[in-house]
């Protein structure tokens, strides 16, 4: 019986003496002790692998210059092709391709006459070149430069520039978010990001630009880097059939 009480004893004691202590702490501001939530860190290699995979897929599907060039220069430059360049409103052409494209939605319509009366001329200058021996227009295009290329940079817009004078044209600001939600979050790694602008651009040009929001030059990529990156692409073809040649 005296052990059972003295048991109570200590016990009432213990509840009072940390009763007083809180009390003591709530009076000078000192917040009780709570329990620390475990922190989560990230796989610190995980970001790394995910870009080691994805320069892997990324060399797997482009040539082989394009991948010397994104692993050399961290870009790849695509020549674009001649029926997807955009046509602007007040520009030479803007007329015609707005009555192509509603010729190619209702062949019926006044519009696919329009449409079709450029192809009409075209065809006969072409016999009457074939009349007189001059060379046609596609025979002198054949030995010239592509008119227009892309420059594809990781996560940033996909640039339009003129490859004979430098000249920025515009920027196609696309993007293409990691649905897997994986390591990286809702962002690809750089390789992926390139690798899905490079199927865009090589799938379906004219979409792609249909669909971008389109800026001018400077509107997210600095003109005077992009100005230095074309002049080491140039540097860099310089020297790449002689770095291939030596290496071998």
């Amino acid at each position: 019986m005296l052990l059972v009480l003295l048991a109570l004893v200590l016990l009432a004691g213990a509840l009072v003496v940390s009763a007083a202590l809180e009390s003591v702490r709530s009076r000078r501001g000192v917040p009780a002790r709570r329990p620390q939530e475990r922190l989560t860190l990230a796989d610190p290699g995980g970001e790394r692998r995910a870009e080691q995979r994805a320069r892997e897929l990324l060399r797997s599907c482009v040539n082989d210059e394009e991948w010397a060039m994104y692993r050399d220069l961290g870009f790849i430059r695509i020549f674009g092709a001649p029926r997807a360049r955009p046509v602007e409103p007040g520009e030479p052409g803007a007329a015609e391709a707005v009555a192509e494209r509603s010729a190619e939605e209702d062949p019926g319509s006044p519009d696919a006459d329009e449409a079709r009366a450029p192809a009409r001329r075209q065809h006969g200058a072409r016999r009457g070149r074939r009349a007189t021996g001059e060379p046609s227009s596609s025979a002198q295009g054949a030995a010239k430069a592509p008119a227009y290329a892309y420059l594809l940079y990781p996560h940033k817009p996909v640039l339009a520039y003129e490859p004979q004078t430098h000249r920025l044209l515009s920027e196609y600001c696309v993007e293409f978010p990691d649905l897997s939600d994986a390591v990286t979050g809702a962002r690809l790694p750089d390789s992926d990001d390139v690798l899905a602008k490079w199927m865009a651009l090589t799938g379906d040009e004219a979409r792609l630009l249909r669909d971008a929001n389109m800026h001018l030059p400077g509107r997210q990529l600095d003109p005077g880097r992009v100005r230095r990156d074309l002049w080491r692409l140039g540097e860099w073809e310089r020297r790449r059939p002689w770095t291939e040649g030596s290496s071998k």
